[in-house]
């Protein structure tokens, strides 16, 4: 039992940096076990097929820790924004980005939508009690907020070929003053 976890995390591993650059076509158990050096028939004795295999990896995207609830609402959005980012950059990347957008793999596009939304939901639980103990407006509509900070990444993304070190500052900077109480 004490491999079992190391295993999978190999195997996420290698399924989550296949499909960052590659898309999720990219994502095969062939290609998984090249890259992880786990060999197909253990991954099949985890997974019974590619879709499973990226279900589990994708599931892991969703696994947020929230901020420490003593944290000011200026702290919590920038967890928020650090957070929003990471599930594009440090999650499906720009190769699975790229495969929803053109609904390259239909099958996939299912898949991350409904691990979306559980992301979705923990980044607005945040600002949601940001606005309920009063320290963010509450007529912010945390949907919107949630993808404008999203679509800005992309777009920096698409401009410069990856924001700088200073970018989340700098969305820091525009988003604050709009969303502080």
């Amino acid at each position: 039992m004490a491999q079992r976890r190391p295993v999978e995390d190999g195997i996420a591993e290698s399924t989550l940096s296949l499909l960052r650059s590659g898309g999720p076509r990219a994502v095969t158990v062939e290609a998984v076990a090249t890259h992880s050096g786990i060999a197909k028939t253990t991954i099949y004795r985890r997974h019974r097929d590619r879709r499973e295999m990226l279900a589990a990896a994708m599931s892991r995207l969703a696994a947020l820790t929230p901020p420490d609830l003593q944290a000011d609402a200026p702290e919590r959005l920038r967890w928020f924004i650090r957070h929003a980012v990471e599930a594009v950059e440090d999650g499906i990347g720009v190769g699975g980005f790229a495969s929803l957008l053109t609904e390259e793999d239909p099958e996939f596009s299912a898949l991350f939508r409904k691990v979306l939304v559980d992301q979705r939901a923990k980044l607005a639980a945040v600002i949601d009690a940001s606005k309920a103990d009063g320290s963010m407006r509450a007529d912010i509509d945390t949907e919107t907020l949630i993808d404008a900070v999203v679509g800005t990444h992309i777009a920096e993304r698409a401009r410069t070929a990856g924001p700088g070190q200073d970018w989340q500052q700098r969305l820091f900077d525009l988003f604050w003053p709009t969303v502080r109480a």
